[in-house]
């Protein structure tokens, strides 16, 4: 794995604005956030994606991500929130180290972070999502594949 700039925040090469950190987790604001309080989760671990990483840190993730999601709330009032969390390039993904997207959502705030009219009912994620089909025959091969290899 190539070293990435969260293996350098990590390290304590290059700054960050922490909010949480253990033995095997670390959250940071994020530079260029969607909403307030956007955070991003990190483990310590160097792995590219979730499929990568090792069953202990992928738990310590688990467990602090309700935490950080609860405490993100309280502070800028959001009312609901989206965790994203890419795996590849062709997901999204821009820095090759696993990493958790907090990110909070506010109803009726009427502007972006940048403080720009927002139409769509206060800044956060945006996306769209259209739904395909999954025959019966597709769902009992694809789920007797996946649970042999499980």
């Amino acid at each position: 794995m190539t070293d990435s700039i969260f293996s350098k925040i990590i390290r304590n090469e290059i700054p960050s604005h922490k909010v949480y950190e253990d033995d095997f987790v670390i959250a940071i604001l994020d530079i260029g956030p969607l909403s307030e309080g956007h955070t991003l989760v990190i483990p310590k671990e160097p792995a590219r994606t979730i499929d990568e990483l090792s069953d202990d840190h992928a738990a310590a993730v688990g467990r602090v991500l309700p935490r950080i999601a609860r405490a993100i709330k309280k502070v800028t009032g959001a009312t609901a929130y989206n965790i994203l969390q890419n795996n590849g390039s062709q997901a999204g993904q821009a820095v090759e180290h696993v990493h958790f997207h907090i990110i909070p959502c506010f109803k009726d705030r009427g502007e972006n972070i940048d403080g720009k009219p927002d139409k769509n009912n206060g800044p956060g994620l945006r996306m769209s999502w259209t739904p395909g089909t999954l025959t019966q025959e597709q769902a009992i091969d694809m789920g007797k594949h996946i649970k042999r290899l499980l």
